[in-house]
């Protein structure tokens, strides 16, 4: 029968869970955010959208202009001559020089016409007087009933109706708006009308272009900038692309969209368009902003959990290591205390009467019992250094004794490890500011880490020189050697290299880092020079000039 064991979820596990529950619904926002934008650029959503707003801003202009037609041909009216006083007809179109006829039309007298009297010098504009009067006679005849109960049913106390007239002048059709209303002192039943007509030039070079300006100002009027995109408005002949009037913005090209005039004003077409640019191009580019927006987001997500991996991943190498740290460390405290133990034992029970192996346990205890004192001051020393309150106190020191006293006191270690020992040391050397108890200890971190991480040739030099301005302590060895993509990691806390001899060999990962502290807490720096298989060359520099300048104080380290 199988037996099915439960899964254990790893670190990296659990770490791409993470990633995953965060990455999946982001993810699947922006592909429905993509999804819904192509959807978006292939039914033309966003042109059609734009141009609703079009239709609606000529709906508004169409009132507008609409009703300042009304108020116009209102204006008029009021001083329009009662029905029958056909004398003052000329007197009222002398002063409305926009209009170009004027009439009275009453079913038992008839049609009474007039225009302008200056004008009637032009033959052309006299021939179109003549040509209005007779037609409109005519259709006065036969319509006249039609148009009297088209205007009472209009509303308000004196309702107008306007209507288009074409009137052709050489070889264009022009434009002409037709005022009707029942004239003053018209009895009900009475089939009685007035009217006039706004001559061509005056809508076309006055009251459109107004109209048009009351709609949309000048650039320089509203505070836009001048050479920007804006929208403009025209109107023109339903018969032809023949301009009326524009608004100042218009560059010419035919308009985005077009409105035909309903009521007043039938004949003629609204136009609009956004100078400078198309629905088609707004919507490109409203759509390419978006895109460019998700493929930003899209981007900064990616690099944000790319960031959250590095970060969780370092995180967990990082308690990986305390762990490996807390581990390695209680070994290295039991081993030196048990052996402590046990010859201190071993010498209280006094079973010992060879005075020469008595004097070989006490320099065991002797040595187990340093080596457990300098493992406990660099954890001490990491901790102060951690907490910012590693103090050091710097004396004026002679670097060469400092050196040859400290490898006399471990000798004994190095011999016993059967290590081929050179020491070159430059008596030359000058009195630096330093903190003795602290160089000794990086020296000796150095040292323990050559003996430690020496399988095959067991070599071990020091060298102590001076070199360009600085005094340079170098620790020699023919060890395993350190891989270059990891050179620039051995020097940070807890990291210890990836050779299997390193993870077999007890060690706090420490050593380094508190060099690495000490000697630029002295203004100085420590580099290495490794070959794997070959050995490794650590190199303290401590700058001259920088320390001889050091009082002769105990100084903080952060």
């Amino acid at each position: 029968m199988p037996i099915f064991r439960k899964r254990r979820w790893t670190e990296r596990s659990r770490i791409l869970a993470l990633m995953l529950a965060v990455l999946v619904p982001a993810a699947a926002l922006i592909v429905v955010s993509f999804l819904h934008l192509r959807s978006i650029q292939r039914d033309g959503t966003v042109e059609a959208a734009i141009q609703r707003d079009y239709q609606q801003v000529l709906a508004i202009a169409e009132k507008q202009i609409i009703k300042r037609g009304h108020e116009v041909a209102k204006s008029a009216q009021k001083d329009f001559p009662r029905i029958g006083d056909s004398e003052r007809l000329d007197l009222f179109l002398a002063n409305h020089p926009s209009i170009a006829h004027a009439f009275f039309y009453d079913k038992g007298r008839g049609l009474n016409f007039h225009s302008q009297p200056e004008r009637l010098r032009d033959p052309q504009f006299r021939a179109e007087s003549e040509h209005l009067s007779s037609m409109f006679d005519k259709w006065f005849e036969i319509e006249a009933q039609d148009v009297v109960k088209k205007v009472q049913r209009m509303e308000g106390d004196e309702p107008i109706h306007l209507t288009s007239n074409w009137i052709q002048r050489g070889e264009k059709w022009e434009y002409q708006s037709l005022v009707f209303f029942v004239p003053k002192g018209a009895a009900r039943h009475q089939i009685a009308i007035a009217g006039f007509i706004l001559d061509t030039n005056y809508l076309q070079g006055t009251f459109f272009p107004q109209a048009l300006k009351a709609i949309i100002p000048c650039p320089t009027e509203s505070g836009n900038d001048p050479h920007g995109a804006q929208t403009a408005i025209m109107v023109r002949s339903s018969k032809d692309t023949t301009l009326l009037a524009a608004s100042s913005g218009w560059d010419g090209g035919p308009p985005e969209l077009e409105r035909r005039f309903e009521s007043a004003f039938p004949g003629l077409v609204l136009g609009i368009k956004l100078r400078g640019t198309t629905i088609a191009d707004m919507g490109r580019r409203f759509l390419r902003t978006n895109f460019i927006i998700l493929g930003a987001l899209s981007v900064l997500l990616a690099a944000g959990i790319l960031l959250m991996y590095r970060n969780v991943t370092r995180e967990v190498a990082l308690a990986k290591l305390k762990s490996d740290f807390v581990s390695n460390v209680s070994h290295e405290l039991r081993t030196p205390l048990s052996l402590i133990r046990l010859y201190a034992e071993t010498l209280e029970l006094g079973r010992l009467s060879n005075p020469e192996k008595r004097s070989e346990y006490y320099q065991i205890i002797r040595k187990e019992s340093e080596r457990l004192t300098a493992l406990i001051n660099n954890i001490l020393d990491f901790s102060r250094i951690e907490a910012g309150r590693k103090e050091y106190e710097f004396r004026q020191t002679d670097l060469a004794d400092l050196v040859r006293s400290t490898l006399d006191s471990y000798r004994f270690e190095i011999e016993q490890n059967g290590f081929r020992f050179e020491q070159h040391i430059d008596e030359q050397l000058p009195q630096l500011h330093i903190d003795r108890e602290a160089i000794a200890r990086s020296l000796l971190n150095l040292v323990n880490n050559a003996i430690k991480y020496s399988s095959a040739e067991k070599y071990l030099g020091v060298n102590v020189y001076r070199s360009n301005g600085a005094v340079k302590l170098e620790v020699v060895d023919h060890g395993i050697g350190i891989p270059a993509h990891e050179q620039h990691k051995i020097f940070e806390k807890f990291y210890r290299v990836g050779d299997p001899l390193v993870h077999n060999t007890k060690g706090s990962g420490l050593g380094l880092p508190l060099v690495r502290h000490i000697v630029q807490a002295h203004g100085g720096e420590v580099s290495v020079e490794s070959v794997p298989g070959r050995g490794s060359k650590f190199v303290i520099s401590l700058p001259v000039r920088e320390l001889m300048e050091v009082p002769e104080a105990k100084g903080a380290a952060a």
